[in-house]
């Protein structure tokens, strides 16, 4: 058996980001996604003969705010090239893309693993056109071009990823900011983020990289991890017995966990490269970069230690920046209630249970509902039912109809302790012979004939006071 702690992987991901605009990167034809096959095509994303492509202004936008926010070194001067390949889904026979000026350089991504902070460089963002799908139906396979011509930035990582945790940590993170950003809704499982992964391994000690692999199209963060701890073990495996990596390109297959021989690696000679000669270079000014940079919204680790700043614990300020509704929504509480660890625990466990992108109760109410709680007039549990009875109406108002609204009046209180104790010779009996714990049934016995609008504390001195 290999022994793998001799050995160390190095990885780089090639990360591909379909770009949130209305429309594709190169004509008019819709960019959504769940059309019906061939329905969103025309002949500019077809490739036909005489059709010239028009640049979208805001694909470029969105690359550039995927620079901003990897730290990267945005270009003010660049083009696009022709990628040549013959593959079914390209109807041009060639792919526009950026090869030798990309719009973003040297960027990189700070992420934590069980070792501590991890910096990941980022070697290049580029804008490139998406190709269309196949669809395998038994022996006939089919083409739909919807997504041809989809603008996509792919961000080419360095290879400074030494570990499968320390990969899926770096896609976490990247595809955050991506999201947060508003770059891209980057939903792995319809295709508008997808990773491939360049492995290679060597000797513990040697300083020279060895032969890489590429596994392409992985489609989800978890089997990104999975590929990669095993193409890790196979390459070791190999190296063991004296063998020799070729380079490849692999597949991982989901129902096995390997990865799979697709055809042998390709190099850049084999794309023939040539500059795009129906689109002009691009220019970009300083000024355009700071009016974007401008737009772009607080990042997740930036408002998860404003959260916890406010009293969050770290775990509950991760839940509440996961998405940006979430985190805004949270936000806009923060400045109207004096109770945010209240609120942020009615947040996560009532509002946005499933992580839901639309909250059934305006962050004015939630604020109110948490200080109502702060100041000790509804219960926890009132509170609960108040946030699912509320919608638009003021909370006070509901909880004063609904009869939420907490009893302090010693009165009203004695009189319910009487009862219970009335009620519950057994447990008075059991209290006498000294098991104090048997106080809280009584306690329990007001709560549920109060529908939990009594005050605990003052019923527990009111049991305590009769019971002398």
């Amino acid at each position: 058996m290999t022994d793998l702690t001799k050995y160390e992987m190095i990885v780089g991901l090639e990360v591909h980001a379909e770009l949130l605009t209305v429309t594709k990167i190169f004509c008019s034809c819709s960019a959504s996604y769940g059309a019906a096959a061939n329905t969103q095509i025309c002949p500019i994303c077809m490739g036909l003969p005489g059709t010239m492509p028009r640049l979208n202004k805001n694909a470029v936008w969105l690359g550039i705010r995927a620079g901003l926010v990897t730290d990267s070194l945005i270009a003010r001067r660049t083009h696009f090239d022709r990628k040549n390949y013959f593959y079914p889904d390209l109807p041009k026979g060639y792919q526009i893309t950026q090869y030798d000026e990309p719009l973003c350089r040297g960027g990189f991504i700070t992420v934590d693993t069980e070792s501590g902070e991890r910096r990941i460089g980022i070697n290049r963002i580029h804008l490139e056109e998406d190709a269309g799908k196949l669809l395998h139906e038994g022996t006939v396979t089919k083409v739909d071009y919807n997504r041809a011509g989809v603008p996509l930035i792919e961000i080419v990582s360095e290879p400074d990823i030494r570990s499968a945790d320390e990969a899926k940590a770096y896609l976490s993170t990247l595809r955050e900011r991506l999201v947060f950003a508003g770059v891209s809704d980057c939903k792995m499982n319809e295709g508008s983020m997808r990773c491939d992964v360049n492995l290679s391994v060597r000797r513990l000690g040697d300083s020279a990289y060895g032969t890489r692999t590429e596994i392409k199209n992985v489609n989800s963060i978890a089997f990104v991890g999975k590929a990669i701890a095993y193409e890790f073990k196979r390459q070791a495996e190999i190296l063991e017995v004296g063998g020799k990596i070729v380079p490849e390109t692999r597949r991982y297959d989901e129902a096995s966990g390997e990865t799979v021989l697709m055809r042998k690696k390709e190099s850049a000679a084999d794309y023939r490269y040539l500059r795009e000669p129906d689109i002009p270079d691009i220019m970009i000014t300083e000024g355009e970069i700071e009016a974007i940079r401008g737009e772009i919204p607080p990042m997740p680790d930036v408002l998860r230690a404003q959260f916890v700043a406010h009293g969050i614990k770290p775990d509950a300020a991760y839940r509440l920046a996961e998405t940006p509704a979430v985190a805004a929504y949270f936000s806009a509480v923060l400045k109207k209630t004096e109770n945010p660890t209240v609120a942020a625990n009615l947040l996560i466990g009532e509002i946005f249970p499933e992580g839901d992108s639309a909250p059934r109760l305006p962050a004015a109410a939630l604020a109110r509902i948490a200080d109502l709680v702060g100041k000790k007039k509804i219960t926890a549990a009132s509170a609960r039912r108040l946030t699912h009875l509320c919608g638009e109406d003021d909370p006070d108002t509901v909880a004063e109809r609904e009869r939420m609204l907490v009893i302090t009046d010693e009165a009203t209180i004695e009189a319910l302790a009487k009862e219970a104790i009335h009620r519950n010779p057994d447990v008075i009996a059991e209290i006498r012979a000294g098991k104090e714990k048997a106080k809280e049934v009584l306690v329990g016995a007001v709560m549920k004939q109060s529908r939990g609008r009594a005050d605990a504390a003052a019923v527990r001195r009111a049991i305590d006071a009769l019971m002398l």
